[in-house]
């Protein structure tokens, strides 16, 4: 095979990639961009901010400083406050009326298993109704926050990925006009 030919389809590849990774950019950074305004877009309707930082949870306090009074608007936002506030305040309240941090779960099988079995403490029923309303709503809550920051990290790395595709992209230009520039140099009757 002649080298000037070789060239010439390493050369069109080159181009092609680089086409391809620019298109591959653009994609991406419309899918960041995206994710971004959607994720600030659905925080801001929920109207969520963190407290004044005398208000947060002693065990989160230094962690949350950073956000007081400010409005959920990100995904790393949306964790901390489901992760650092309301987390704490769920294992506060199954504290305060089990004596130990307990999940949704425990507190619904302790609760039916009162009501089931005939019981007639009425005030440990309503107790343990009232920490299981407070923990269904508190998980619902942590749920819809912590999808929020995983499509806000998507978002994130389709960014970055848009970035790596837009420098490829160039590299790989750059390097195909060296190849158009290679093939001039060539003589014809060199092979490969």
């Amino acid at each position: 095979m002649k080298r000037k030919n070789f060239d010439k389809i390493v050369t069109a590849v080159g181009f092609g990639l680089s086409v391809f990774l620019f298109v591959a950019a653009g994609l991406l950074n419309w899918g960041a961009t995206f994710a971004s305004d959607s994720v600030k877009s659905q925080l801001d309707n929920q109207n969520i901010s963190f407290p004044a930082a005398e208000a947060m949870p002693d065990a989160t306090k230094k962690q949350l400083a950073k956000w007081a009074e400010a409005k959920v608007t990100t995904g790393e936002m949306a964790k901390d406050y489901s992760d650092l506030y309301i987390w704490e305040h769920m294992k506060a309240s199954s504290i305060a009326t089990v004596g130990k941090p307990a999940t949704y779960s425990e507190v619904s099988g302790m609760y039916m298993g009162l009501v089931r079995g005939g019981s007639t403490d009425t005030a440990q029923i309503a107790k343990l109704g009232d920490l299981r309303q407070t923990l269904f709503m508190g998980n619902t809550l942590r749920g819809m926050l912590l999808e929020a920051y995983a499509f806000g990290t998507m978002g994130v790395i389709a960014g970055y990925g848009a970035i790596a595709a837009l420098v490829g992209g160039l590299v790989m230009l750059l390097l195909s006009f060296a190849g158009l520039l290679h093939i001039r140099r060539t003589p014809d009757s060199a092979t490969i």
